[in-house]
């Protein structure tokens, strides 16, 4: 098997510049090398007849993709389509391993054009670099970006909704292969070496091989957070450091403060989500912060043991400041080697004392200390101890060699604390309101909570807030959710008194969809403690809006919560910030990809002029998923994309699925989508006019184009007789649920309706079968209608609001992306499952129908003559991914057929499985 682009333009219509070429020169050599590599594995592994059969289908289906010929495509279906179930499952593996090769083959290539673009980085978009540049161009001087920086708070949350389809045994086989070839790269090597470096691809990509693609059993939630927790040591630990102190120095050389506030600090949703799964216990919410505190004292501890290693500084060669001797003269090491080495004396008495945390929280340490000392209170006076080490170093001119370890590990004590990451915690509405009713039916009967309209809740739950008394009682007997519920925000609060307040700073209420859903909220937080009657919270009580409807009315509720008086208290205890989420998922599977952007965009307008008329300061949070049907796309044009004032310095934004391992399993990678982040919200905050607004033309235009989208996608998704069951049939939802890719169950409730469908498993199960429906449907309804409507502004005038208005730019920019990927002639095989021929037929024919227009009207306005025009990168990617894409489809549709007919051969679902992995991992961002 060899991997090789099928299309290769001249650059001259490439239009790249001679380093892209040179770079894009190099991915076709990674992808020759690992392509013959994984052809030899294959002919090795399983015999010459099976590589003579996966080449055959490569050559054929490059030949119909490069000259659309359509005899290639027969012979291809006739190779496919004669093929045992056993022959099936091999091809399937091998077209599969070629989508994770080529994507490590193209992610080295990006890590190249990084490094090409950091040697001109303050002309480079999205670094901090140029947008510090920016900044100091509109006469922002490196005080104020320090004081911007000091008060700032940049958040990527990650969370387990389940779209990585890798195990992570093949995830580090992967990194491993990538390792490998970035040493090629890097390294000057001799023929010697180039030889063994060979021999270390093959010996890795046959582990890849015989690795299992597919996890034998469920995840459990722990599994879930130890998954994520890699991504520390991948990156996070040192990267997040790393950033600080580059942009410390930038701003430094220009005149800024002397240290930067840590501004970038992680989150989590992993172990606290429990919205929809039953598997996030109070014991698991403490398993996940022993996890993640065991993470970060594993870390400090070793960093401390290096330190101990590297500042072997002698008493009588180094002045030591009155502080640091102090501290060494409290160490308990009796080592007569040390008495002369105050460093090393002061370090290893930081670490009897770490080491005595770490038994106190009840957490292993694999290398003892020296003797015993008292544990910290706090990671606060931890660092306090590192600091002294740093003055000391400083006032004897040795601020080189504070500059090292020291300062790095200065850096991730106050990014990560004693608890890593700042944990969420999240449950739906409907939850709180059934718990706070039997509380408050049992404390005061005749009540009957539910019965009450929202008025009289309100009134109720604000008088509730202000009396010092529980409602709880341990006399009556409450539900098992009841009891969940209590005992997680016990944990909750147990866990703010081990390990600090930050370290589950949100509780968050999924479909909030009114002023009783936050009171509820804050009620079960005073049963515990986080609340008191005074009017000081301990916690965040953060409302996701995520429906088009709760969108809509996003304003109003928090206008009515700020206008409570006892709320009011609340908020001004949290230093008047409150935090509101946008879901960007569930909106979408509601209205559809347009009317989503558009209600996001407007209820940020709204909720901007509600804060700013109560004083009070506006921390968004974005529920963005992978894909562009659930909110994806690049997060630097997303952020820049905002309408003034709707960023303000503070951010967060939920990384899931796929993402998370294709932004952060590689350092270099992950510390340029963390810049990213801080380079746009800079931007955004301090470059964008406060109140800059789109022209009014361009609010109407979009209003109407939204009103005319909601209803072409409601019309087809919710109002079709029929639709429910042709997506059950023409898609692998079904068989999706069999993989075992999470915790989470893929419904809200045992029901087929879409309703209750989980956003996840619909985006997924589209993308799949190449459609992509949640990401583009109903936008070309809509721009013909609105033409028809106004003939007197025409295409002229949405041209013009593309070029203008970046909201409406970078919505056409990810549909543009979505299409690109998408391919009706794929798609109708699937729709071929459908049993019901007229519904099949109606209901494909209107997608088949929409997408075309869709493609029409989205190349018009764009000013295009094909999808990805202006980005040839990403189009020679996706177009050189189709030939191995294609046979992957064609034997899905087949297996799925098989399945359904109730063919017990196993190899058949383990097949539609092993299908479902490579068509994601060549699609990449598929939920």
């Amino acid at each position: 098997m060899s991997l090789t682009l099928p299309t290769e333009e001249p650059a001259s219509q490439r239009g790249d510049d001679p380093a892209h070429q040179e770079a894009d020169a190099r991915l076709r050599e990674d992808i020759r090398l690992l392509g013959r590599i994984l052809g030899d594995t294959v002919r090795d592994q399983e015999g010459e007849a099976v590589f003579a059969l996966v080449e055959n289908i490569r050559q054929t289906s490059v030949r119909f993709h490069r000259d659309e010929d359509k005899l290639a495509r027969r012979e291809l279906e006739a190779i496919l389509d004669g093929m045992s179930i056993a022959e099936t499952v091999r091809i399937v593996r091998a077209y599969s391993y070629f989508s994770h090769l080529a994507n490590i083959a193209e992610d080295q290539n990006n890590i190249r054009r990084m490094r090409a673009q950091r040697a001109n980085a303050a002309n480079a978009s999205g670094t901090l670099a140029h947008a510090v540049k920016r900044a100091r161009e509109a006469g922002i001087d490196a005080a104020l970006l320090s004081k911007f920086f000091g008060q700032a708070l940049i958040s990527p949350v990650l969370t387990a909704h389940p779209t990585e389809v890798r195990r992570k045994s093949t995830i580090d086989r992967e990194m491993e292969i990538a390792a490998l070839l970035d040493r090629r790269e890097r390294m000057q090597l001799t023929a010697e070496e180039i030889e063994a470096s060979e021999e270390q691809l093959r010996r890795a990509v046959v582990t890849l091989w015989q690795t299992n693609l597919l996890r034998r059993s469920k995840l459990t939630v722990l599994d879930e957070v130890a998954n994520g927790l890699s991504f520390y040591d991948y990156t996070f630990l040192r990267e997040v450091p790393r950033l600080h102190c580059v942009l410390e120095d930038s701003l430094r050389a220009q005149g800024g403060a002397t240290e930067l506030g840590s501004f970038l600090r992680m989150g989590s949703w992993i172990g606290g989500d429990r919205d929809g799964n039953p598997f996030v216990t109070a014991d698991v919410m403490r398993g996940t912060m022993m996890l993640q505190s065991r993470r970060a004292f594993s870390f400090y501890l070793d960093e401390l043991h290096a330190l101990g290693a590297e500042l072997s500084m002698a008493a009588h060669l180094a002045d030591v400041s009155d502080e640091l001797r102090a501290l060494a003269e409290r160490s308990p090491d009796p080592s007569p080697h040390r008495a002369g080495e105050p460093y090393r004396l002061a370090i290893s008495g930081v670490y009897a004392r770490m080491a005595a945390t770490a038994h106190a929280l009840e957490l292993p340490n694999r290398r003892a200390a020296v003797g015993d000392a008292p544990a910290y209170a706090s990671a606060q006076e931890f660092k306090a101890d590192l600091d002294v080490l740093d003055r000391s170093l400083i006032a004897d001119n040795s601020a080189v060699i504070a500059r090292g370890r020291l300062r790095q590990l200065r850096r991730a004590v106050d990014c990560f604390g004693f608890y890593l990451a700042s944990l969420d915690i999240r449950q739906n509405s409907a939850v709180h309101e059934r718990t706070v009713a039997e509380l408050i039916d049992a404390a005061m009967p005749g009540t009957s909570y539910l019965a009450l309209g929202e008025e009289a809740r309100i009134a109720l739950l604000a008088n509730e807030l202000k009396n010092a008394r529980p409602l709880g009682s341990l006399f009556v007997k409450y539900s098992d959710e009841t009891l969940g519920e209590l005992a997680l925000f016990r944990m909750a609060a147990q866990v703010h008194a081990k390990f600090g307040a930050a370290a589950i700073p949100q509780c968050i209420i999924s479909m909030c969809k009114g002023v009783s859903d936050m009171l509820e909220v804050a009620v079960l937080l005073k049963e515990v403690g986080l609340v008191d009657c005074s009017g000081r919270s301990a916690i965040n009580i953060v409302p996701l809006f995520e429906t088009i409807e709760d969108l809509q009315a996003s304003a109003a509720i928090m206008d009515r919560m700020f206008s409570l008086h006892d709320y009011r208290k609340l908020v001004d205890s949290r230093g008047a910030v409150q935090e509101v989420m946008l879901g960007y998922s569930d909106s979408n599977k509601d209205g559809g990809f347009v009317t989503s952007g558009w209600e996001l965009y407007k209820a940020e307008i709204e909720l901007i002029e509600v804060f700013e008329r109560h004083h009070i300061r506006l921390r968004l949070f974005h529920g963005r998923g992978g894909s562009v049907g659930r909110g994806g796309g690049p997060s630097h044009d997303a952020i820049l994309a905002q309408p003034g004032g709707a960023v303000d310095g503070q951010i967060r934004i939920t990384e899931q699925g796929e993402i998370i391992s294709s932004k952060y399993s590689n350092a270099e990678v992950g510390r340029n989508n963390l810049e990213i982040l801080a380079a746009a919200t800079l931007e955004a905050s301090l470059l964008a006019p406060k109140h800059s607004a789109p022209r009014r033309e361009y609010l109407e235009a979009m209003e109407e184009i939204s009103e005319l989208a909601f209803k072409a996608y409601r019309g087809l998704v919710y109002e079709t007789e029929g639709f429910v069951d042709y997506f059950w049939e023409s898609t692998v939802i079904n068989e999706i649920s069999t993989l075992n890719i999470g915790s989470r169950p893929a419904s809200r409730k045992k029901t087929r309706a879409i309703e209750d469908l989980r956003a996840i498993p619909w985006v997924f199960s589209w993308a799949q079968c190449r459609l992509m429906l949640p990401g583009w449907y109903g936008f070309g309804s809509a721009i013909e209608a609105w033409l028809a409507n106004h003939p007197d502004k025409g295409m002229a005038f949405l041209q013009e609001m593309h070029r203008e208005w970046p909201f409406f730019r970078t919505l056409l920019s990810n549909m543009d992306m979505v299409l690109a990927k998408s391919s009706i002639a794929i798609a109708s095989r699937y729709a071929e499952l459908v049993a019901d021929q007229k519904l099949r037929e109606t209901i494909f024919g209107r997608i088949r129908g929409e997408w075309h227009l869709c493609i029409e009207t989205l190349l018009d306005i764009m000013e295009q003559e094909r999808l990805l025009q202006n980005n040839p990168l990403l189009d020679r990617s996706i177009r050189n991914r189709f030939p191995y894409l294609d046979p992957l489809n064609h034997v899905q549709v087949e297996l799925l057929k098989e399945h359904r007919a109730n063919n017990p051969d196993e190899q058949v679902l383990r097949g539609i499985q092993l299908t479902i992995n490579g068509i994601s991992a060549g699609l990449r961002n598929s939920g």
